[in-house]
Parts: structure tokens; C-alpha cells; sequence
């Protein structure tokens, strides 16, 4: 094994260092020098680089390469992926700010999206710098994890952290259910929906292990939730109006709730809790994703994505962002204590008028009006007064 070198730290004479040497004395001024492992492992000779570290630094770049040449991306989950359920003593605990965050990109698959990564790491960095959610009580689900991660979008992956979100809740607790990637209908064959669909979201896998229904997620997240805990939901997709199919729906021209008829009446409410949904388009429009640039720039987009996924929400544009998520976060974090209904007659307004700069002719708008018109829509567990509950307290 070869010598390397080493700087003493007083005079700055290099020198030479036998191999696994610890300390070494300087020849020039006696003071004793400790040498870095890092300095014996990567054999530097007065700031050349070493054949051997030459060698591990080409390694490592032909391995990037090997997998698709994508950079290593930190996670944003603060603890190990294997799910820990809290055991709060006899129910003694502070309350509790809790949120699951999913984005689905389908990056191995012809539905890719682009937007919904941008719009969850959006999401929670509004969570923590401005809700004042802790980053350790945040899951994110997305597809830039480790593909054996828990953290990966897919369908067992979001079932398991549905069950996570509600675990243990109490009275006080705060949760946050947020979703962005692809929505379908598909034939309702329980007959509990009116217009005779269930609205579903689409896991990275869904191909294979199928969708999650509306059903599902109320069964999951909706119908566990205890008294005094509230629960919001913010779905960006397409058909995502009821998808926690929940039982009153605000009407904003009218300014009242609505409790749409049901083939067959069930409970739909929680346990005694609240949920709220703010979704991205009633069950029968899609959602347009978009990309914006400062001070609202390339608002016409809007209209041109949302006609290109006219007949299918699986469309192949560019997207880079969810018209609806990018307009909420500018709104809270402009005013956190915005109410339920000045945030969503603010939403409409924002998308109206990016339709309205369109750059459609106007006979196609016509024609199109009700694809067009993205409608984000507000629904609850129960009624509740949206002029004065804040969106997400505090």
C-alpha cells in the first residue's frame, strides 16, 4: 500500500503519511497532526485526485447512468417508512396536526403526469410554514421514493397510511388528506350513487391492482373520525366532486347546502367527527393542470389543457401543476384565515378568469362550456356556517 500525503495543520507543510496512520508529527514544526479516515481512504497527493478515487467517482457515474441518469432525490418524509401507530396513554395527548400527502406522476406508465409532484411539495411546505404543521406528524407519498419504499403511491401503500392518518384520533385532532394525480367514474354497482357512478382516485399501480373508490376512502378515512376531530380533504383530479362521498354539498350560486338524493340511503356521515372536501370539478368535469409563471403569466393554458382532456383525464400534455392547488396555496398563504366560502368563491374567480383570457375561439368555448368550466366544488359531512369556519385553523 502506498504512502499518501497530508497538510499540517500549523504551517501548512505537506509531508508524507504512511498507510493507516492515526497521528503524525510534523517534520517542520513538531506539532502533531490527526489525519482524517477520509484523507487515508481517498489518497490525495497535494490536491490530486488518486487513481482509486478516480476509479469509485466513475463507478458512481456510470451507476446514475444505468438508472435513467435521474438524480438522487432527498425524501420528504422525516422518519423511516415502516408505518408507526402512536399508543397515546389512556388518551392523554396534545392535539393532534396530522396530514397524508399523495402525488402520482405514472412515470412508467402513457397516463404521466408531470404537476403532481410540484403541487404536493406546494402543499406541504403550506402545511408547515403557514398552517404551523409539524414536518414529523407529514407523510408524502410520491413516486421519487425508493421503489421498495412504503412511501411509493401504490394502492396497499395509500391504504396503509389511510389507516395511519386516523389512527388514535381524538378529540382536537386536525387532519389533512391531500391527493394529485388521475380520477375516473366507474360503474357504481352498490346503487348508492344518484347518477349511477363512484368517483375513484388512480394509485401509481392501478393498472394492475385497480383504483380506490369512493367507498373505500370513506370507509378508511371518513367514517373512523371521533368527535371534536376534524378532517380536510383537497383532491386534485379529474371527477373528484364527491370522492369521499360525502352527504352535503354546498351550492355557491345559492349559498346554501344541498343533500343530493341516493338511490339507497345509507349513514354517510363519520363518528360524530367532521369532513370537510374541497375537490378540484364536480364528478362529471375534469380537472385542468397548468403551469404558471410569476404574477399569474400563461393563465390561457388553463383553457387549452382542459380541452385537450376533454374526453379522457389521461391526457398527454406537459403538465406542470394543478390549476385548483396552485390557486388555494396563493390564496391561504395570502390570507391564512380565510374562511371556507371566501376560498372557494376565490378559487372559481381565479379559474373563471383564466378561462376568460383563454385563447380558444369563442364558439368552441360555447360548445364546450360545461368541460370548459372547471367548478371546484365544497362538500361536508355535515352543514356548517362558510362565511365563518377558517379553512384549516391554526
Amino acid at each position: 500500500m502506498m504512502n499518501t500525503t497530508s497538510q499540517c495543520c500549523r504551517c501548512r507543510q505537506w509531508f508524507s503519511v504512511p498507510p493507516n496512520t492515526a497521528t503524525i508529527r510534523c517534520p517542520n514544526c513538531k506539532f502533531e497532526t490527526k489525519i482524517q479516515s477520509s484523507e487515508r481512504l481517498k489518497s490525495q497527493d497535494r490536491g490530486q485526485i488518486s487513481f482509486r478515487s478516480f476509479i469509485a467517482t466513475a463507478r458512481a457515474k456510470i451507476s446514475r447512468s444505468g438508472s435513467g441518469g435521474s438524480k438522487s432525490v432527498k425524501s420528504l418524509n422525516c422518519k423511516s417508512s415502516t408505518l408507526q401507530f402512536s399508543e397515546s396513554l389512556s388518551g392523554l395527548r396534545p392535539c393532534r396536526k396530522r396530514a397524508l400527502l399523495i402525488a402520482v406522476t405514472y412515470d412508467r406508465s402513457k397516463h404521466k403526469l408531470k404537476g403532481p409532484i410540484i403541487d404536493v411539495k406546494s402543499f406541504r411546505n403550506l402545511l408547515m410554514d403557514t398552517l404551523a404543521f409539524p414536518k414529523e406528524e407529514i407523510r408524502v407519498l410520491t413516486e421519487e421514493e425508493a421503489p421498495e419504499s412504503d412511501f411509493v403511491p401504490t394502492k396497499k401503500n395509500i391504504q396503509n397510511y389511510f389507516k395511519w392518518l386516523v389512527e388514535d384520533c381524538m378529540a382536537g385532532d386536525s387532519l389533512v388528506f391531500y391527493f394529485s394525480g388521475h380520477g375516473v367514474r366507474q360503474f357504481d354497482f352498490d346503487s348508492d350513487e344518484s347518477d349511477g357512478f363512484d368517483e375513484s382516485i388512480c394509485p401509481a399501480d392501478f393498472v394492475e391492482a385497480g383504483t380506490i373508490s369512493d367507498d373505500e376512502i370513506k370507509a378508511a378515512i371518513v367514517r373512523p373520525l371521533k368527535k371534536g376531530v376534524t378532517l380536510n380533504a383537497i383532491v386534485d383530479a379529474c371527477h373528484s366532486g364527491t370522492v369521499l362521498d360525502l352527504p352535503y354539498v354546498y351550492n355557491r350560486e345559492e349559498k346554501k347546502w344541498e343533500k343530493p338524493k341516493r338511490r339507497y340511503e345509507d349513514e354517510k356521515h363519520t363518528d360524530r367527527g367532521l369532513a370537510i372536501s374541497i375537490a378540484a370539478c364536480e364528478d362529471r368535469q375534469v380537472a385542468a393542470d397548468t403551469h404558471f409563471k410569476s404574477r399569474f403569466q400563461n393563465l390561457f393554458q388553463s383553457s387549452i389543457l382542459t380541452f385537450m382532456n376533454m374526453q379522457s383525464c389521461f391526457g398527454k400534455s406537459s403538465m406542470t401543476g394543478g390549476a385548483m392547488t396552485y390557486f388555494l396555496i396563493q390564496i391561504v398563504r395570502k390570507n391564512p384565515t380565510v374562511t371556507y366560502g371566501k376560498l372557494i368563491d376565490s378559487i372559481h374567480e381565479h379559474i373563471e378568469k383564466a378561462n376568460n383570457e383563454g385563447c380558444l375561439p369563442g364558439v368552441i368555448k360555447r360548445v364546450l362550456n360545461n368541460f370548459l368550466s372547471q367548478k371546484p366544488q365544497l362538500s361536508a359531512s355535515e352543514e356548517f356556517n362558510v362565511n365563518e369556519k377558517q379553512f384549516i385553523v391554526q
